[in-house]
């Protein structure tokens, strides 16, 4: 009896018989003889149907199956240097489960509106299984490089009463008889987190109310945020680019076969290694100012800024040091420079821009109490927050890494929207 297999692993079945289950990606024919190019989430494979060496109603049922018809098929695993994969199955069986008509997404061009709008298809297809493939490595990895080094996960609330960085980016929604917002970040609660754990991160989508229609944004995103007691700005520095290496270098190990697919340049890849480069806001001003650019100093970096700084390295970079007038409340500010705080972003190369950003946090209670005066920040919403600064505060930070942009990166993709199964942007909720 033949043993159900996986293509994915169809390299442990070599020379047995096997059972796939999965649909068709593609069919050839030539008279005698059909290809049949099966998928089945796990991986692509030719299987050869050869009339004479199946039953005759095998070999007209392969014959009539169409685009993304579903099938069981029986085969003999063979040894192909020539296989993409490296294997391919000689059939012995079909066995045809739904024959699917008109399937929308046909090997022509199709225009992104026509794609977006059958995104629950597209998904299906080579590049998309790739790409998606990629960004579960991305998020295993990451989470396998903090759970080795002693993080806890431990998840923040998506509903929230209250804002992490600002309101003018929150959803707002009806909670019974009060106002809620969806989360844009879980820092806060991270923060009380790591007060009882040490080394804590949550992981979940965050929603950001931004009516930015680029490369780069989405409405709703996922985002892996750690935090860590006793811990300062260098040592969150550290641990970021040790992530990242991890990150892209697991990339590299197990899933050379999808960057082969998408042909990504996986040159530019191998080299990210710790320690990355670092920068001050001060000297990336002047360097913008230096090529060009209409920015002062205590503006904000746009993405063409960032773009040409991170032009400059092949290792993603860290900027430190920002104004403290446009940063969020909670940093904690460089001794002797009160303008500016103890954090940093970091900007992939190849012009992807920010990928991370984190910070040292405000633990002084005295400071604190003046922050949230100065942003008027209410006792209701925050007095909780307030409370971690009086019960055995200590010096501790934390960042952010959005999964979205670190596997564009990675992937070398121009838009973020092919990063997540179903994007949602600032003119599209559906499908």
């Amino acid at each position: 009896m033949a043993a159900l297999a996986l293509i994915g692993k169809i390299g442990e079945h070599d020379g047995k018989e096997v059972e796939l289950r999965g649909w068709l990606y593609n069919k050839r024919s030539s008279g005698r003889i059909h290809f049949l190019e099966l998928r089945d989430g796990t991986g692509f494979i030719q299987c050869v149907v050869v009339k004479g060496e199946v039953p005759d109603e095998d070999f007209e049922a392969a014959g009539k199956l169409t685009q993304e018809s579903s099938l069981r098929l029986t085969g003999i695993v063979r040894a192909d240097a020539r296989a993409k994969g490296g294997y391919e199955i000689t059939v012995k069986s079909v066995m045809p489960f739904q024959v699917a008509q008109d399937y929308p997404i046909t090997p022509k061009e199709h225009g992104i509106d026509f794609l977006m709008d059958n995104r629950h298809l597209w998904i299906r297809h080579k590049r998309q299984h790739a790409l998606l493939s990629i960004r579960h490595e991305v998020i295993a990895a990451a989470q396998q490089y903090l759970n080795d080094n002693g993080f806890l996960r431990v998840d923040a609330p998506i509903l929230t009463p209250a804002a992490c960085e600002g309101t003018t980016t929150l959803f707002e929604t009806e909670y019974f008889e009060e106002k809620a917002y969806l989360s844009q970040s879980g820092q806060l609660y991270n923060e009380a987190d790591a007060m009882a754990f040490g080394k804590v991160y949550c992981f979940g989508p965050t929603f950001r109310a931004e009516k930015s229609k680029t490369r780069r944004h989405l409405i709703e995103f996922w985002m892996l945020e750690p935090e860590m007691a006793w811990c300062d700005q260098e040592e969150n520095q550290r641990v970021q680019e040790e992530l990242v290496s991890y990150i892209v270098a697991k990339v590299l190990e197990k899933r050379r076969a999808e960057l082969a697919v998408i042909e990504r340049d996986v040159t530019k890849l191998e080299d990210i290694k710790p320690p990355f480069p670092r920068l001050s806001y001060d000297d990336a001003i002047d360097i913008l100012k230096g090529a060009g650019r209409d920015i002062s100093w205590g503006d904000d970096f746009g993405a063409p800024d960032e773009t040409l700084i991170s032009e400059r390295f092949t290792r993603p970079v860290f900027v430190t040091n920002y104004p403290t007038s446009m940063k969020a409340f909670y940093m904690q500010p460089e001794p002797g420079r009160p303008e500016v705080v103890k954090c940093a972003d970091m900007l992939a190369p190849e012009g992807y821009g920010e990928i991370i950003g984190g910070s040292e946090r405000i633990w002084d209670p005295a400071l604190m109490e003046e922050r949230m005066r100065q942003h008027n920040l209410s006792e209701e919403a925050y007095g909780w927050y307030m409370q971690l600064r009086k019960f055995g505060t200590v010096p501790h930070s934390g960042f952010g890494i959005g999964i979205e942009r670190t596997v564009a990166w990675i992937t070398g993709s121009e838009h973020i929207r092919e990063m997540i199964p179903f994007p949602r942007l600032l003119y599209r909720l559906r499908p």
